[in-house]
């Protein structure tokens, strides 16, 4: 099945895959656990993830980890998931660097407390001259607020003549190509104000899992739809 799908990737051109990570707190809720047990087992299923592109080729994983609305949640909560991208990051690094991975981060990072922006940095420094999976990680992500300040970066530049290319050159993901595929967990039928620009074309798949059950074998299965998919581009 394995090498099936290594095909399939290889055949579709199929480089990037973005996601929403959502039902972190109705995977818990329904389990009668604490939402940051439900954050936790998130985790567990984005190495899962990150292992399954690997093996299957897939260059690219953007996946939404906290928005710019999510500070609008309980300040523990919120709180916690800082606190949480910061200890994973540290628990983490080593084997992640291990495996080739290069990770990034879009979004507005400088909302962020100093100590988390040195993790962060440390990350990014790290693992920068890695050639395996690149992990975007969208923390304090917001797509409106990432082409409100694309706008103003080209306006303070002096540059007249926008085109297509202006904006997606002055986007977080400028050196990311877009997603092929969108995939949300959870089965919420929205996008979240989440690459509001880079998915103008991208196929989307909602299934009804939480995130915390995705596995291997959900993406396989996301990648054999995805297959099926007939992506005319408007043509």
């Amino acid at each position: 099945m394995e090498e099936d799908i290594k095909r399939i990737v290889e055949e579709c051109n199929l480089k990037h895959i973005a996601i929403i990570m959502d039902g972190n707190r109705r995977w818990a809720k329904e389990r009668n656990l604490p939402s940051a047990v439900g954050h936790k087992k998130g985790v567990d299923a984005l190495k899962a993830t990150m292992r399954a592109f690997d093996d299957f080729g897939i260059k690219y994983l953007t996946v939404y980890a906290f928005s710019t609305e999510n500070w609008n949640r309980k300040p523990e909560e919120v709180n916690f998931l800082m606190d949480l991208l910061g200890q994973t990051l540290k628990n983490e690094l080593k084997e992640m660097d291990e495996n080739n991975v290069v990770i990034s981060f879009i979004g507005d990072t400088t909302k962020l407390s100093n100590k988390l922006q040195e993790i962060l940095a440390n990350a990014v420094e790290t693992t920068k001259n890695n050639t395996g999976v690149n992990l975007q990680i969208a923390f304090n992500y917001g797509s409106r607020d990432e082409i409100v300040n694309a706008v103003n970066n080209i306006i303070s530049e002096g540059i007249n003549n926008v085109t297509e290319e202006t904006i997606s050159s002055h986007l977080y993901t400028k050196n990311i190509p877009d997603p092929d595929l969108l995939i949300r967990t959870g089965g919420e039928m929205r996008v979240s104000n989440y690459l509001l620009w880079q998915i103008a074309y991208s196929e989307f798949i909602v299934i009804p899992e939480f995130w915390p059950e995705f596995d291997k074998d959900k993406l396989s299965k996301c990648i054999l739809e995805y297959k099926n998919r007939n992506r005319r581009f408007g043509k």
